[in-house]
């Protein structure tokens, strides 16, 4: 199919581009365009302008500042997977960027996009989920910020007004050494996980757990944080059985149901993944078959 006919339009300022957004009526923004265009081929949105934010500048980069990893919008997610910043500082970032669709989809994918499409089984919502997120935003009335709790508002709906860009993410670090693991259950490799289970763990040097999260992606509108299991093993030492009985309690989580699995099989994957998540993290799956094809 082809796209339906709309306006082109090719801003080189944010301040443009916001411009743009808020003079034109029914107008989407184009970032890496790997959600925009096959729903414009397919018909599922019809706009009467499109306004492409690739020529934009300064909404590409990466950089540490005031404790956090700070992420452009228009950053590709190859940038992300090849960045010795990310990969040092924000592990689980790195290991969740290898999910992401394939090398092509990469290459093209920005971290805004992935953010604004806001699909719930998507990896780099559940990260950002996982890491207690805040989402920048710049509208006609300057930038602000919104804590990533409180970015989805619906179902692939984030909490922007039609005439802001999201412009970075960041992503508050965890101290240096920390563990992280990210661990997906998809029908084949680039699809959208079912189930999927980000994982951050800081220990003391004794091995105790004092700090965790344990975050479920794919399970519902939204990730969901499974705050019972990251209470569940805060001040324990690692160990299977202790996430195996933990993680029991994510059979209780709300859970949508659709095509490709019932309720109950995503309250089961959660489980699983959640366990297998814990133990990667913490290095006890490390000689397990299943960890190294991962």
């Amino acid at each position: 199919m082809k796209p339906p006919p709309f306006q082109y339009h090719d801003p080189r300022t944010l301040a443009e581009a916001i411009a743009l957004l808020s003079r034109l009526d029914n107008a989407k923004l184009l970032a890496g365009g790997q959600s925009l265009m096959p729903m414009l081929n397919m018909r599922f949105v019809l706009p009467d302008h499109v306004i492409d934010l690739n020529r934009v500048e300064g909404l590409s980069y990466i950089k540490e500042t005031g404790g956090a990893l700070e992420i452009g919008a228009m950053t590709r997610q190859h940038e992300v997977e090849f960045s010795d910043l990310v990969r040092e500082r924000c592990p689980l970032l790195h290991q969740a960027i290898l999910q992401v669709g394939h090398r092509q989809t990469r290459n093209r994918g920005t971290i805004g996009g992935s953010l604004c499409h806001l699909d719930p089984a998507a990896e780099l919502v559940s990260v950002a989920a996982a890491h207690d997120a805040t989402i920048v935003v710049t509208g006609p009335q300057g930038r602000r910020e919104i804590k990533f709790a409180d970015f989805p508002v619906a179902y692939m709906t984030p909490a922007i007004e039609p005439n802001e860009i999201v412009t970075a993410l960041r992503l508050p670090l965890w101290a240096k050494g920390h563990d992280a693991a990210f661990v997906e259950f998809a029908r084949r490799h680039g699809d959208f996980a079912i189930v999927s289970a980000a994982v951050l763990l800081e220990r003391d040097s004794g091995g105790k757990i004092t700090r965790a999260s344990v975050t479920i992606g794919g399970i519902g509108p939204a990730p969901v944080r499974a705050t019972d299991v990251e209470q569940a093993v805060v001040g324990k030492p690692a160990s299977g059985q202790l996430f195996r009985a933990a993680c029991e309690s994510c059979r209780k989580l709300d859970a949508i149901e659709d095509i490709h699995a019932p309720a109950s099989y995503r309250q089961h994957l959660a489980a699983v993944l959640s366990r297998r998540a814990l133990e990667k993290a913490s290095g006890l799956a490390a000689d397990a078959p299943w960890n190294r094809m991962h």
